[in-house]
C-alpha cells in the first residue's frame, strides 16, 4: 500500500510541476494562452482559470499523499534509538583496524637520521 501511495505521490509531483510551468506568467506560459484571437477552443482567460483549478487540485492531492506517507512512516518507525541496535560483545574494546606490518611500534614520522627514500635510477 505504501508503494502505491508513493508512486501516486511522484506522479502528482510531476503533474504539479508541469501545470505550474504551463501557467501564464508576465511573459506568457510555455505556449498556452497566447494570442487573443476568437477562433480557439478556449480563450486565454478560460485556459488560465482551468490551469489554476487543476493546479489547486493537484496541490491538495499532493499534500494528502504527503500526509499519508508521513503516517505510514510514523507507524513503521521504531521507538528506540539507532545506538540501541548496536551490539557490543566482549573483546570488542579495540575496534580500530590493525596496523600494517612493520608499523606496529610507532606511527610517528621517520626520524632525521633515517635515509630519505630515493627514486630508482633512470636507465
Amino acid at each position: 500500500m505504501e508503494n502505491v501511495v508513493l508512486v501516486i505521490h511522484l506522479l502528482l509531483a510531476l503533474a504539479l510541476i508541469g501545470t505550474v510551468l504551463l501557467q501564464r506568467s508576465e511573459g506568457g506560459g510555455l505556449g498556452i494562452g497566447g494570442g487573443g484571437g476568437g477562433g480557439g477552443l478556449m480563450s486565454g482567460r478560460a485556459a488560465a482559470t482551468a490551469l489554476t483549478k487543476l493546479t489547486w487540485i493537484l496541490a491538495v492531492a499532493f499534500l494528502v499523499t504527503s500526509l499519508t506517507l508521513t503516517i505510514f512512516s510514523a507507524r513503521n518507525a521504531n521507538t528506540g534509538s539507532v545506538i540501541d541496535r548496536v551490539e557490543v560483545t566482549e573483546g570488542d574494546d579495540n575496534l580500530a583496524p590493525p596496523a600494517p606490518a612493520g608499523l606496529e611500534g610507532s606511527l610517528l614520522p621517520p626520524s632525521a637520521d633515517d635515509a630519505p627514500a630515493t627514486p630508482p635510477a633512470a636507465d
